[in-house]
C-alpha cells in the first residue's frame, strides 16, 4: 500500500504510530511499550471473537509476532490500533474457519451451536428481585456481556467490540474490516436487533432461548 505524504504526517501524530516507527528502527523498548499498551486489549478482543482463552492467548502472541515481522515494511496509513486490530481480526477469522473445518478441535464442553445457551446466574433470573442494570457484580456483568455477544455472528461481534469496547469510529471499523462505513452501520444495526432479541427472554422469563432461534446472517 502506497501512503501519501500528507496521510503519513497526519497519522504520525498518533503516539502509537510514533512508537511503531521506532520499532521499525529496531527499538526493542518501543516494541515492549506497544505490547504493554495493547496486550490486554487484544486478548479481550480475541477471547470474545474465538470464545477460547487459550486460543486467544496464542493469537495475541501471533499478532505481535506479525507486527514485529512487518516492521520494516510498515507505513503509517492508519491509526496504529486500526492496523493492529485488522491483523487480529484476520487471524481470528482464520482460526474460526479452521475450527469449523475441524470440529473435533473444539474444546470439550464448548457450545457446538446446537445446544441451549447455559442459563444466567440465579441472581439474574426473573423473580430474583434484583435490578440487573444496577445491582449485578462485575463478574456477572462480564458473563452476561459474553453470553449476549455469542449470539452475534463473527462480523457483527467484531463491529460491536470495536465500536463499544474500543471506541472506534465507523470509518475506522470500516478500515479494520475492509468494508464501507455504510456496511459498518448496517452490521451494528443488525447486531443491536439481535442483542435485543437475545436479552428479551431473560428480562421477561429469566431463561435463554436456543442458539438456533437466532439468525446468524453475514
Amino acid at each position: 500500500m502506497v501512503v501519501s505524504e500528507s496521510s503519513a504526517r497526519r497519522y504520525a501524530l498518533d503516539p502509537d504510530v510514533r512508537l511503531m516507527l521506532e520499532v521499525q528502527a529496531d527499538s526493542a523498548a518501543a516494541f515492549e511499550e506497544l505490547v504493554a499498551r495493547y496486550q490486554s486489549r487484544l486478548l479481550t478482543l480475541l477471547k470474545h471473537l474465538v470464545g477460547d482463552h487459550e486460543l486467544a492467548e496464542d493469537l495475541t502472541q501471533e499478532v505481535f509476532l506479525r507486527v514485529y515481522r512487518a516492521r520494516k515494511s510498515y507505513q503509517p496509513g492508519a491509526k496504529f490500533a486500526t492496523w493492529l486490530f485488522k491483523i487480529a481480526g484476520r487471524l481470528a477469522a482464520n482460526a474460526l474457519r479452521d475450527r469449523a473445518r475441524h470440529p473435533s478441535l473444539n474444546l470439550p464442553g464448548q457450545d457446538s451451536g446446537s445446544q441451549p445457551m447455559r442459563p444466567l446466574p440465579k441472581a439474574l433470573q426473573a423473580g430474583s428481585g434484583l435490578m440487573p442494570a444496577r445491582q449485578l457484580d462485575k463478574a456477572e456483568i462480564r458473563q452476561v456481556v459474553r453470553l449476549a455477544l455469542e449470539a452475534l455472528n463473527p462480523r457483527q461481534r467484531m463491529a460491536v467490540l470495536l465500536s463499544k469496547f474500543e471506541g472506534l469510529s465507523y470509518a475506522e471499523i470500516a478500515q479494520v474490516m475492509d468494508i464501507s462505513p455504510k456496511a459498518v452501520k448496517s452490521l451494528l444495526c443488525r447486531a443491536r436487533e439481535c442483542l435485543r432479541e437475545v436479552l428479551q427472554p431473560y428480562f421477561e422469563e429469566g431463561a435463554w432461548p436456543h442458539r438456533e432461534d437466532f439468525a446468524h446472517d453475514e
